[in-house]
């Protein structure tokens, strides 16, 4: 009986051991959000790209966009550091996925009260990378301003 006992316990502490949380596996790191917002001198250009879904309704009908998971809206700002003011803005937009396929992106301007804003869609993939090169002149300024980022869209 007492060799029974010992197989049993020997049994389970090897269990223990193997269940151990030593280092031997490692937990990827979580990736920082991407930035959305770029300082260009007296003025930041923010930017945000979805997927059309997420928008409600009544919004994406006011605006004439299409609501669907294959289709991706891109929004830019410009505002005024020194008064925390929206500034109208020449926004040109040139748009490839990782394979170097070009989107097309219109940007139209939107006023609304105290704000301007600068939205434009194209079509998206599952799991398709979109690079956005936004190129920013606010109202009074002579110099373009380079913003670049890049999204990831899931469709499913």
């Amino acid at each position: 009986m007492t060799i029974i006992r010992t197989m049993i316990a020997l049994s389970m502490l090897a269990l223990v051991a193997a269940c151990g949380g030593g280092d031997s596996t490692s937990v990827p790191r979580a990736e920082p959000a991407g930035a959305s917002s770029a300082d260009i001198g007296d003025h930041v250009v923010h930017f945000n790209a979805l997927s059309t879904d997420q928008l409600p309704p009544d919004i994406a009908s006011a605006y004439g966009i299409k609501r669907s998971k294959n289709n991706a809206m891109l929004n830019v700002s410009v505002i005024r550091k020194s008064d925390n003011a929206a500034v109208p803005a020449k926004v040109d937009v040139k748009t490839k996925n990782l394979t170097g396929q070009l989107k097309n992106i219109t940007m139209r301007q939107i006023d609304e009260q105290d704000a301007i804003y600068y939205i434009g869609d194209t079509t998206i993939a599952n799991r398709e990378t979109l690079v956005f090169d936004i190129s920013v002149i606010p109202e009074g300024s002579t110099r373009a301003s380079e913003v670049r980022f890049k999204r990831e869209f899931f469709a499913d």
